[in-house]
């Protein structure tokens, strides 16, 4: 089983998601960080149905590595209520792997 997994957040601009980004990887809290650009999110908050474009931050780290990413998360984002799920990674290329968990500090 491999401790790598991914974690998802979003940005509420392309700056925003570059700045958060590149703090994770300076970090060493991720290996890699993808930014898809702008999404379209609709979400309910403080009772109302929204909407917005946003930019999705697919984090390439290791699942011992998350109570960090997500109080980084939290400390460079914009949001009040920044999302930051980890999805576990239960298979892939070992050689992708061992990258992962070379790239970041255990």
């Amino acid at each position: 089983m491999s401790d790598a997994s991914i974690v998802l957040t979003t940005a509420g601009s392309q700056e925003e998601a570059t700045r958060i980004a590149h703090a994770l990887v300076e970090r060493r809290l991720a290996a890699c960080v993808n930014i898809v650009p702008r999404i379209e999110s609709v979400y309910r908050w403080q009772g109302k149905v929204e909407s917005a474009t946003e930019w999705l931050l697919l984090i390439k780290t290791q699942a011992s590595l998350f109570e960090r990413v997500r109080d980084a998360v939290k400390e460079l984002h914009s949001y009040d209520l920044p999302e930051c799920v980890m999805l576990n990674i239960s298979a892939g290329s070992h050689a992708y792997l061992d990258w992962i968990a070379s790239n970041t500090v255990s």
